[in-house]
This record gives structure tokens, C-alpha cells and sequence, in this order.
């Protein structure tokens, strides 16, 4: 049975779906108006993991992640750049698309703009506004009521009077209270026309927070299973979804709410100012894109994830010593796995057990030491179909360990040497003796003394 920590209980709960067999996703998507960052590939990699897993125990998944492309930051950009929004928007969202299918993220099944769903949007501020949870303030916009809203801060754990006493809430003129937070934003006359639209209550736009109510609830229904994003989203961003969707439908808005935890880069908040921000581009210069996201999936998914580049070279010497075992011994293609096995069953129980990769992880290198030992086409097959649900190894071993095609790059030798060098702390002396006679038979050799190893082509 299928476990996931939901933030709304603060718990560890079994997941049953509102309709059994089946399951409706919502991921808060990107804001297009630059490129992906780490952080934003931890969110694609994390949920395409839910979305596998979900999809491997047997359901039928409607997955749908959004794109924010409306937003003052994107209106920003675009006047600097001095191009239109559309331009900009659409160039960034071919750009999050390369980078996702780079790190092996399945396409969502759905993935909405905010821009085609403002009618959507204006039905749901209108019920808002005739359930008394919406106002027009004298500065045009229109706001959400919070304090009308009983269950306010049930997500985040914040109450009203935290939040008066000193969190970050939106403050503009013309509120009613500074706790409230805008749902459509009078149109100025400084922005460009293709960012307004009409209004029962005059010309503007949408506020952020509403996008997603109205997608979600247009996708997926006003009530469904999973709703999923970054920690830093929680608030308020996620509560304040849950105040418009449920105070505009009266039910209960999401059952299960998950976040993935933060970045950090050498122990530090990933931020511009500090000058340790870097976009998926960036790490793929230097990092094959499948050892990014063998490095994202062996944290757990809440856990804090550290980014370093002794930690991707880590990872990169782990995905060489999976993909070494399996040179070693070609799977059987056309065989199935038995899912009674004693490996499936431990990776299934992780999985279950709130999408615990890092366990089944594990799961994966137990079987790249007992391919080792054994040589069985059936130990390889188990370990590629099991590292396919995590959509890794599914590439030709070869491939990766020469880092293309032709003559060994030096950066994948030395990867092979660091996996050579875990192998024998690990005492999986078959592993090392393997790794050695592999680089041997593609013209390196291995010298070994006490101050490290060297290699040099034959």
C-alpha cells in the first residue's frame, strides 16, 4: 500500500485515490520568462519519479503541471528585452522543454497556460465575489477576503495573527486588510495591450495565485488527489489556492499535498545575490544530465538536496558503476522480470513507502554487486526494468561510459576510475577487477600506488 507524506495531516498517510484506479496531479509549473534552474529540474525530476511510480502500481495518471506565462516578472522582461510577451514566453518554454527531455522527464499529460484559461479564472473571482470572499477596492483591483475564510493557514500551520505580526504578505493600497492578496489586477496604462483583458470588473489581468485554482479545477475537478510543488510554495502560494478553490466551491480542494524540499548550493540558499544560482544549462556543460538526475533522486524528495560539484562527481562515478555492470552482462530484452523477487519486492516497499528513492537506490546498486558476481542476463534485466521506473539505465552501457562515441574522453576515465575506487572501499573487488580490464581492453592503463591511481593510454 502506497504511503505518502501529505503536508495538509503533517502525516504519513495511505493513498487511496477518490476514484479508484485512477489518479489526478497537479504540479505548479514554471514562471517562462528564463531559463531553468536546479531547483526547477529538482520539480520535474521529483514528480516525473510520482508520476513513473504511480503509473508502475498499476494507475491510470492525468498529470498536469502548468506554465505560468502571465506574471509581472514576465511583463518585466519583456519591456527590457523589448520584445512582446509572447516571443519571450514562447522561446523559454521550448527551452524548459529541452532541458526536461535532456533529464528524462516525461511530458505531463496536460500542461495548460495561464493565458487560456482566464475565462476560467473570471468565473471563479465571480463566485468568490457572490460568496462574499472578494471585494473591488478603490485602487480597482480585486482582492480575496482572507480573514472571511475559516480554514486559513490550515496548509502552512501560520495563523492570522503570525501572519499579521510579521510575515510576508502582499501590501498594496487599497486593501482592506494587508493579509488580503489580489486576484485580478486593474489593467496600468504603462503595459502592453496584450496583457489585458476584459473584465466584469474593467480591464486587467490575473493575480498569480488564481491561475492555478482555476486550472486545476477546469483539469482535474474541484476535487481530486495529489496537489504537488517546491517547499518554498507552500506559502502562500499553495494556501491561498486552497482559500479561493474551496471558499469558491465549498469541498474539500486537495486530499494529498506534497513538497519537494529546497536547493542548496555548498550548504548555502541557491540565490543570484550570493552568485551560486546556476540554470540546468549551466550544469549540463560540465555533467551528463542523467548523472543530474541520479543526483536528485538519491535524496529523498523532501529532504534538503545539496548541490556541489564534488556531489555530482559522485554521482557520476554511482551511474558508471550501475552502467559497468551492466556492460559486463547484456540484459535479456525479450525476458520479464519476476516481480516476486526479492529485489523487486525491496524496491517496491521503498517506493511505497513514500517515494523513498534513496532506499531504492540501494536496491539498484545490491544488484549491480550481485551482477557482478553472478553474470546473469536475468540480474541485468531485473536491474535495468527496476532503474527504468526511475528512468535511469536506459541508455547503451557503452554509450555513457565513453561519453559518446569514438576514444574514451578523459572526464568519463576518470569517472570509471572513481567507480573503480568506491568499488574496492565497498571490498566489490569482482567490480574494480572489471572496471580495470574494461579500460585496459579500450587502451588505458591503470597504474596503482599508494598516493592514488594514474592512467595513461596504451
Amino acid at each position: 500500500m502506497l504511503k505518502i507524506y501529505n503536508t495538509l495531516a503533517r502525516d504519513k498517510q495511505e493513498f487511496v485515490p477518490i476514484v479508484p484506479g485512477k489518479v489526478g496531479m497537479y504540479v505548479c509549473g514554471m514562471t517562462v520568462y528564463d531559463y531553468c534552474h536546479i531547483g526547477h529540474a529538482r520539480v520535474m525530476v521529483v514528480f516525473d519519479m510520482v508520476y513513473r511510480w504511480l503509473r508502475a502500481s498499476g494507475y491510470q495518471v492525468n498529470y498536469v503541471r502548468n506554465i505560468t506565462d502571465i506574471d509581472d516578472k514576465i511583463i518585466k522582461r519583456a519591456a527590457e528585452n523589448q520584445e512582446s510577451i509572447h516571443a519571450l514566453t514562447g522561446r523559454y518554454i521550448a527551452a524548459m522543454h529541452e532541458d526536461a527531455d535532456l533529464l528524462g522527464v516525461l511530458r505531463p499529460d496536460q500542461e495548460p497556460r495561464a493565458t487560456q484559461f482566464i475565462p476560467e479564472m473570471l468565473q471563479m473571482i465571480g463566485k468568490l465575489e457572490n460568496n462574499g470572499l472578494a471585494y473591488k477596492a478603490v485602487d480597482g483591483d480585486v482582492n480575496y477576503a482572507v480573514r472571511k475564510f475559516a480554514g486559513y493557514g490550515k496548509l502552512s500551520g501560520k495563523s492570522l495573527e503570525d501572519l499579521r505580526a510579521g510575515e510576508r504578505v502582499e501590501v498594496l493600497d487599497g486593501k482592506s486588510d494587508p493579509l488580503d492578496f489580489v486576484l485580478w489586477k486593474h489593467a496600468r496604462d504603462s503595459e502592453a495591450e496584450e496583457v489585458k483583458w476584459e473584465s466584469p470588473w474593467g480591464r486587467g489581468r490575473p493575480g498569480w495565485h488564481i491561475e492555478c485554482s482555476a486550472m486545476s479545477s477546469r483539469l482535474l475537478g474541484e476535487h481530486f488527489d495529489i496537489h504537488g510543488g517546491g517547499a518554498d510554495l507552500q506559502f502562500p502560494h499553495h494556501e491561498n489556492e486552497i482559500a479561493q478553490s474551496e471558499g469558491a466551491h465549498d469541498c474539500q480542494f486537495v486530499n494529498y499535498w506534497m513538497h519537494n524540499g529546497f536547493v542548496r548550493v555548498d550548504e548555502e540558499k541557491m540565490s543570484k545575490s550570493l552568485g551560486n544560482f546556476f540554470t540546468i544549462r549551466e550544469v549540463l556543460k560540465k555533467y551528463d544530465a542523467e548523472v543530474l538526475r541520479l543526483f536528485i533522486l538519491r535524496a529523498h524528495y523532501r529532504s534538503p538536496l545539496n548541490y556541489s560539484d564534488a556531489h555530482l562527481d559522485d554521482a557520476k562515478a554511482a551511474l558508471s558503476r550501475l552502467y559497468t555492470a551492466l556492460k559486463l552482462t547484456p540484459p535479456i530484452e525479450d525476458a520479464s522480470i519476476d516481480s516476486n523477487d526479492s529485489y523487486a519486492l525491496r524496491f517496491q516497499a521503498a517506493m511505497d513507502d513514500d517515494f523513498n528513492t534513496p532506499e531504492a537506490m540501494a536496491v539498484l546498486f545490491d544488484l549491480a554487486n550481485a551482477l557482478n558476481r553472478t553474470q546473469s542476463a536475468e540480474t541485468a534485466l531485473q536491474l535495468k526494468t527496476l532503474a527504468g521506473i526511475l528512468g535511469l539505465l536506459q541508455r547503451d552501457p557503452t554509450v555513457f561510459l565513453q561519453g559518446g562515441a569514438g576514444e574514451l574522453e578523459d572526464a568519463s576515465i576518470n569517472s570509471q576510475i572513481a567507480a573503480r575506487v568506491a568499488a574496492k572501499k565497498s571490498k566489490d573487488f569482482a567490480l574494480a577487477d572489471h572496471i580495470r580490464k574494461e579500460l585496459l581492453d579500450q587502451g588505458i592503463v591503470l597504474e596503482d600506488s599508494a598516493s592514488g591511481t594514474v592512467w595513461r593510454r596504451a
